[in-house]
């Protein structure tokens, strides 16, 4: 399924800084131009991620957090950073109540997170533990936590109490049943992601995540697509008609 769905507020939360980029910065791209708040949830700092001599893990968290917010700022989103170290991340307990508390927050119409479930989705890649844990707390954030106001009585005396999300895109995952056109917004995801310099180096990404996105696409008839597997918590919408492979 695909349609010109658009949120009110998106939310994606992710583990490190350029997981949306590599990801589905075009579908936060596609939002934030029609009109969504668009805002990222970072849970760590990616402050293990580099094999620089001499870099250290605080001085590596400025600079990732600096490239993620400049990303944001190319795709129209706003970001949140919570600042658990890279490498260590647990569906906690913990974890979860941060997230509940941002949902309540927040108020997004539209979650977007991993799938907990993806361990090797490709036979030469192994997906991050960080991945599959932002990804678990994420979903267990949105459902029940997040809505369950007598759950985190603490939240709901501060103000924040239940919301409930209507739809929660998974995206990294074998299971896909809802494209996003990027067709207009790949060059923004691109000029993003090439904003996380310190991962990235001299290397250019623009050929692979054009390769991506267009394999994704052709499925739908699209140029450049991002997939989802859709989960619908709270219809608000006319399903679009199913459109064939082709």
């Amino acid at each position: 399924m695909s349609s010109a769905y658009t949120p009110q507020t998106a939310m994606f939360i992710f583990a490190h800084p350029d997981d949306i980029e590599f990801g589905v910065a075009g579908t936060a791209a596609r939002w934030a131009r029609a009109g969504c708040r668009v805002v990222y949830v970072v849970i760590t700092d990616g402050n293990v991620g580099s094999h620089e001599a001499g870099m250290t893990a605080e001085r590596l968290a400025e600079i990732r957090r600096a490239e993620q917010t400049a990303a944001a700022e190319v795709a129209g989103a706003e970001c949140v950073y919570l600042g658990y170290h890279d490498g260590f991340l647990q569906p906690s307990l913990e974890l979860r109540k941060d997230l509940v508390r941002l949902i309540r927050q927040y108020k997004p119409d539209a979650v977007v997170c991993g799938d907990p479930t993806a361990f090797f989705p490709t036979e030469n890649y192994i997906n991050h533990p960080d991945h599959r844990a932002a990804a678990t707390a994420a979903l267990d954030a949105v459902f029940p936590a997040a809505e369950m106001s007598l759950l985190y009585p603490d939240l709901a005396a501060e103000g924040l109490v239940g919301h409930k999300v209507d739809y929660v895109f998974v995206t990294f995952g074998e299971r896909v049943n809802y494209y996003v056109d990027i067709t207009d917004t790949i060059d923004l995801k691109i000029t993003a992601l090439k904003k996380h310099v310190s991962q990235l180096g001299e290397w250019d990404p623009a050929v692979m995540l054009r390769e991506w996105a267009a394999e994704t696409g052709k499925k739908v008839g699209f140029a450049f697509a991002e997939g989802f597997f859709r989960i619908t918590l709270k219809a608000v919408e006319t399903p679009a008609e199913p459109q064939p492979e082709v």
